[in-house]
């Protein structure tokens, strides 16, 4: 699908034309500066398209769509990969939430971790947890995916171990495993769930309990990388492995 990508609340109101306004037309109009005859897909993020091709764009923000074909619906990708994020530093972790939905990852699911610098308390914290979303849904349409990765609400530490219990195979991407991700027996349907620690590390109270929960520590190679970019990592070698980008 190379053709760009904008969102609609819902596509079962969808026409034969379409207008497409507010902050998309906007994007359409004054930043793609689309044009008649180009085409655009229409899509609400949660696996449903239509295709369609622009008819005219007006003023700033007003673009109309044309010719729209059926809707679609992309089924969820098999196994489900769900990354557990520990909460990084700064705007690494919009970074770790663009570059993980570019890659394909399917949920995130942001943890306090024991040793997050940063805390997401109150008012701060939705808007830190808004800022994790709309970083997701701009990365969706900027990698032309039509199923966009859930943002989950943030965890403790319990709440993760539950959610690792639940999983086909779960793994903490951590320095005291003994073996590979790359080696490890993944299961061909089911959801995958990987944990991603904060800078300080996961605190062995944290590994017992996860381990506990089914899920072993594994590493990835010989370098340590960033909790902002280890997710990313772990998950285009999953994706690669379970045939999900073959």
């Amino acid at each position: 699908m190379t053709a760009p990508v904008f969102v609609v609340d819902r596509l079962d109101r969808v026409g034969p034309e379409f207008v497409l306004d507010g902050p998309e037309g906007r994007h359409a109009v004054s930043v793609k500066r689309l044009r008649p005859g180009e085409d655009v897909v229409l899509t609400d993020g949660r696996g449903h398209w239509a295709e369609g091709v622009v008819k005219a764009a007006e003023g700033k923000d007003r673009l109309v769509v044309a010719d729209l074909a059926p809707v679609h619906e992309e089924p969820p990708g098999a196994p489900r990969i769900t990354v557990v994020q520990a909460l990084p530093k700064g705007d690494r972790g919009e970074l770790a939430v663009e570059t993980m939905t570019e890659v394909g990852v399917d949920a995130i699911v942001p943890w306090q971790a024991s040793r997050c610098i940063t805390q997401w308390k109150g008012e701060r914290g939705l808007k830190a947890l808004g800022k994790w979303r709309a970083t997701a849904r701009e990365a969706g349409k900027q990698s032309r995916r039509v199923r966009f990765p859930e943002v989950a609400d943030a965890a403790t530490t319990r709440q993760v171990g539950a959610l690792l219990a639940g999983a086909d195979f779960a793994a903490v991407l951590h320095e005291s495993g003994e073996e590979r991700l790359a080696t490890a027996e993944l299961p061909a349907a089911g959801e995958i769930m990987l944990v991603v620690g904060p800078e300080g590390g996961v605190s062995p109270e944290e590994l017992a309990l996860f381990a506990e929960a089914g899920a072993r520590p594994y590493v990835l190679g010989p370098t340590v990388l960033r909790t902002s970019t280890a997710g990313t990592a772990a998950a285009a070698l999953l994706l690669g492995r379970t045939g999900r980008w073959s």
